[in-house]
């Protein structure tokens, strides 16, 4: 076989057979099939898709390329959540906890954040002394310490989807479906979980900018989980406006904590609930405690700490704070019509929170704290949103992110509703 061969049949609408997926894939992690081979194979995948055969195929080929993790010794089930990502998306940090607290083990492997969405890892390393790799031995002794884990990925998981994804954020073709789906479902199949729940964002703040280009997505990878033997079930949710009040590192660690102690929030203690409980049902788990109630009781906080500090975090250490703030204020009276989630992630960005390459340093005290959202009803000059930076010369660049992103009028405009739908198998 060789790369050309396979180029030509999908650049001619063929489908790609299981021999020709197995061997590109393997060649191209082994580099005996170079990049532009495999970034003109990717763009002829953009353009003319995938059926469902030959993207579980591809799925498959990139588990095969590395380790697949084993939590068979494990006495309960396992349960992992993945998100696309948004703006002040910090579901994962109380809801690993949470889930672990009604009786399920979560190894939750997370990621950093790139340009203005953020990452997991990024916010919780601003705990200090936190850690977020740990080898195979180490996740399985946190595991079974505190019930849930989140780290880093290692290099041995789907080594080809790594090699792929840099390949793809370089070569315009980031927005194909099968390759996104393939992309996260091999690494979430390889992690070795028992059961998956996909949070699928919607609108502004998401990279599915409509609610059927998420449904199209959310479908892909409940049939790939579904197709490797992982119960998997997806909501589309609401990215049009930013999730909870913090955007920005500690600001995100600090909601997280309200949140885990009885408060927070309502959207974001409403979407933790509701995917704990996804979760606790996918991994088959009845009669446990209710979700609603490990938060109020303090039992998931009690897990949020032995999980912190076992991995080498003092979860009662003060967050950073940034050095500067300045306030934006209301310009009129009346109610806040909208506010636009991409802009307040990229205002966050800019004001150091997230990092336009995977090598840049990110501001632990950086982001956007809102004092209202889409709805509420506000007075001229009130502040309506607090900006964190460690230099003062940020706030310009973040203000002009800022423009047009909000407005003031009679009545909000519609919005889309929190939780818009669920896809299953």
């Amino acid at each position: 076989m060789d790369a050309i061969e396979v180029i030509r049949a999908k650049r001619d609408r063929r489908e790609l057979t299981t021999a020709q997926i197995d061997w590109v894939i393997d060649a191209y992690t082994r580099g005996e099939v170079a990049d532009e081979q495999m970034s003109a194979l990717a763009m002829a995948i953009l353009l003319n898709g995938m059926d469902r055969r030959e993207i579980a195929d591809w799925t498959l080929a990139m588990i095969r390329s590395g380790e697949r993790m084993d939590w068979s010794s494990l006495d309960r089930p396992t349960a992992d959540k993945h998100s696309t990502g948004g703006v002040g998306d910090k579901i994962t940090l109380p809801l690993a906890p949470l889930v672990a607290a009604c009786g399920a083990y979560v190894p939750q492997l997370s990621g950093r954040g790139l340009g203005h969405t953020g990452g997991t890892l990024d916010k919780l390393e601003s705990i200090p002394g936190w850690r977020a790799s740990l080898s195979n031995a180490e996740m399985l002794d946190v595991l079974r310490t505190a019930g849930a884990v989140v780290c880093a990925a290692g290099s041995g998981l789907a080594p080809a989807d790594k090699k792929l994804y840099a390949l793809r954020d370089v070569t315009g073709t980031v927005e194909s479906i099968p390759l996104i789906a393939s992309s996260i479902m091999s690494k979430k199949i390889a992690e070795g979980t028992g059961s998956l729940v996909l949070d699928v964002k919607v609108g502004s703040g998401a990279f599915m900018k409509t609610v059927p280009d998420a449904r199209e997505l959310a479908e892909t990878m409940v049939a790939l989980g579904t197709d490797a033997g992982v119960r998997t079930v997806a909501l589309l949710t609401a990215m049009d406006r930013p999730l909870g009040l913090a955007v920005g590192n500690a600001l995100e660690v600090a909601e997280s904590i309200e949140v885990l102690s009885g408060g927070g929030p309502a959207d974001v203690v409403e979407l933790t609930v509701r995917l704990a409980r996804e979760m606790l049902e996918a991994a088959g788990i009845t009669g446990a405690k209710d979700p609603a109630k490990a938060l109020a009781d303090g039992s998931a906080m009690d897990v949020w700490r032995r999980m912190i500090s076992a991995q080498g975090g003092d979860p009662d250490a003060p967050l950073p704070r940034a050095a500067e703030t300045m306030t934006v204020e209301a310009p009129g009276s009346g109610v806040l019509t909208r506010l636009d989630a991409y802009a307040v992630g990229l205002a966050a960005w800019r004001l150091g929170a997230g990092r336009a390459r995977k090598e840049d340093p990110v501001s632990a005290g950086a982001g956007v704290v809102l004092h209202a959202k889409p709805g509420d009803e506000v007075r001229a000059g009130q502040p309506l949103m607090t900006l964190h930076a460690d230099e003062a010369q940020r706030f310009e660049r973040a203000l002009e992110a800022l423009e047009g992103a909000y407005e003031v009028g009679e009545a909000a405009e519609e919005r889309l509703p929190l939780i818009i739908d669920r896809i299953t198998p």
